[in-house]
């Protein structure tokens, strides 16, 4: 059987009769009825019920009209799969993210991706928190934007991994492993700048857990909380993937108990990404974008 008898058999179903699936393929009517029976033939079954100049699906019909489709769908998705890749080896993709999961995406990620389709330019765009990132995807700066959830309602989020949130602290710290929530009351933590939005969040975490840490750095630059933590200044939150990568054993990273984990997404404007960027999308929802396949 080929393609093109399953889309005969599919367009009569949809259209009723063998004139209007014709018509509507843009062949002859004629040689749509010798594909079917040519069918027919091969699978030794009747699928359509002939009465004059009217047809209709038998029950055999019917099964393999659903079976079709399943087919068709798959073979379309495997085109647009082609169609993504030779549009990918002229434009490329930038995804927009900011600098705690630019070290995620660029260490791991980004080469695997480049492994799978050397031919794809990856560019990154690094903005200092998540307002920045939204801002480059509205304005198409950026096709895709990689962020933690949640994000606003004008944007699609395509959630790719679930990051654990950790304590990082100095080794002299003394601290239970895994660190009850609670305990971070009265903790020295580097924080954002107050005001910010990524403070404003914190805030409210800490409030729901009623606890109160004390900043012991105020930036929106992680260099300075990374800083801080290996002076001996005071710990951070931070997640597991990238704290083991940056840190490995100059620092302690303690799980807390419950687990605090947050989701992470790959963001777009609301018309669906083409090209490179859908290709990249699929990709990284695939294997996630913590790297683990």
């Amino acid at each position: 059987m080929t393609l093109q008898q399953l889309r005969y058999l599919v367009a009569i179903a949809d259209h009723g009769t063998m004139t209007a699936a014709a018509e509507a393929l843009y062949v002859a009517q004629s040689a749509l009825s010798r594909a079917l029976k040519a069918l027919e033939h091969e699978l030794g079954a009747e699928l359509l019920v002939r009465d004059g100049r009217t047809v209709r699906l038998s029950g055999e019909g019917k099964r393999v009209v659903r079976l079709a489709r399943t087919v068709l769908e798959t073979v379309g998705a495997i085109e647009d799969v082609g169609r993504a890749a030779v549009a990918a080896r002229t434009h490329g993709v930038r995804v927009a993210t900011t600098p705690t999961l630019a070290v995620d995406l660029t260490g791991r990620v980004i080469p695997a991706f480049e492994d799978l389709a050397p031919e794809v330019a990856v560019d990154v765009a690094r903005c200092g928190d998540r307002e920045g990132v939204f801002d480059a995807v509205r304005t198409g700066d950026a096709a895709l934007g990689l962020v933690d959830v949640p994000v606003p309602d004008d944007l699609r989020a395509h959630p790719v991994a679930d990051h654990e949130v950790v304590l990082v602290s100095p080794p002299s710290e003394d601290l239970p492993d895994p660190l009850p929530l609670d305990a971070l009351d009265g903790i020295r933590l580097a924080l954002p700048t107050r005001g910010s939005g990524r403070r404003c969040e914190m805030e409210a975490m800490f409030a729901a857990l009623w606890v109160r840490p004390v900043p012991a750095v105020e930036s929106d630059d992680r260099v300075h909380w990374i800083a801080s933590v290996l002076n001996g200044e005071g710990s951070m939150l931070w997640y597991r993937t990238i704290a083991e990568a940056v840190f490995g054993e100059a620092a302690v990273i303690r799980s807390f108990s419950p687990p605090l984990v947050r989701s992470v997404a790959l963001v777009h404007a609301p018309a669906e990404p083409s090209g490179a960027a859908r290709t990249f999308l699929e990709f990284a929802r695939l294997v996630g974008i913590d790297g683990d396949t």
